[in-house]
């Protein structure tokens, strides 16, 4: 038993070596662009920590879905807090399964580079929307009588430079029109939908998201408009900037190489010197040569020899 532990440490070990030296020859290659996508975050913390000082509180919009569900309670605002923190921590610790797992098909890097396309798109769209028109809080702490419903003017750069983190962001005002929860959720859920494995854990995923939708109107934390835009807004933006990223290579079967797969427009250079070279005769590959008859001016090709028979006969 001992003997069949330490062999297994081992393989581990070797594991998570093998797999550190891959991630880091990617990272190399990749920080630029998840530096960048990791600076954005605190820019858009930095926007909604900005909006913050504009907040006007007033009479909360008339909103379909605080009719139709019930209020949790300010004592139980924890409850879509707590969904939202399982949905983060449970894709981060699968981004990182490659490290010990044996069945591998992403590149831990590699994803994370494009969750953060995914989400600084999201995100700056979320700037755009809540600059553009600022309303009323729906949630506790930004209705008319709260503290910090309105913050008093900044005494310097520094103060609204350093957000206030974390309080600042839980307890922010104005920030609306888009949901920045289900920004988050709905990103992680469709990578994974694209990236796992497994069928049961994708649909129990989706089913937490609307879960996690239902609670954040029942909270009162948005209005109802902002869990809608964000479902197809998201949807919408994964879809289009994932269609110009270059796919990422299939480990599943274990044997894919260390290499971004072309580009776009390197498959469509690619395929436009293929043509050439057929139009000048030049055959891509001698083996796809078939011999050609040529019967009554017409060219056959045959793959067999049958038909070239019968049209010999027939002539």
């Amino acid at each position: 038993m001992t003997l069949y532990i330490g062999r297994e440490a081992s393989k581990l070990w070797k594991r998570i070596c093998a797999e550190t030296t891959t991630e880091v020859n990617l990272l190399l290659d990749n920080w630029k662009y998840l530096l960048a996508g990791l600076i954005f975050q605190y820019i858009h913390g930095l926007a909604a920590r900005g909006v913050h000082y504009l907040h006007q509180p007033g009479p909360t919009l008339q909103d379909l879905g605080f009719i139709l569900l019930p209020e949790l309670g300010q004592d139980k605002a924890y409850i879509s807090e707590t969904v939202f923190t399982f949905i983060f921590l449970s894709f981060v610790l699968w981004t990182f399964h490659p490290f010990i797992m044996k069945s591998k098909k992403i590149y831990t890097v590699l994803v994370w580079c494009r969750v953060l396309a995914f989400l600084v798109a999201s995100q700056m769209l979320r700037i755009i929307t809540f600059y553009s028109t600022q309303l009323p809080g729906p949630n506790y702490h930004c209705r008319e009588g709260s503290k910090l419903a309105r913050l008093p003017k900044p005494e310097s750069v520094l103060e609204v430079l350093l957000i206030n983190f974390p309080r600042g962001v839980i307890y922010g005002c104005g920030d609306l029109i888009f949901s920045s929860h289900m920004i988050f959720t709905l990103v992680f859920v469709l990578t994974y939908q694209k990236y796992g494995t497994r069928r049961f854990i994708k649909q129990f995923a989706w089913l937490v998201a609307i879960i996690q939708s239902f609670l954040i109107v029942a909270s009162r934390k948005h209005y109802t408009v902002d869990v809608v835009v964000a479902w197809y807004t998201v949807n919408l933006v994964v879809f289009f900037i994932d269609k110009k990223l270059p796919e990422l290579p299939d480990r599943s079967n274990g044997s894919s190489p260390l290499l971004l797969p072309l580009s776009t427009k390197d498959k469509d250079s690619k395929t436009k010197e293929e043509n050439h070279k057929l139009l000048n005769g030049n055959s891509i590959d001698p083996a796809d040569w078939r011999p050609r008859t040529q019967v009554n001016g017409k060219t056959l090709e045959d793959a067999n020899g049958i038909h070239v028979d019968t049209a010999m006969n027939g002539a």
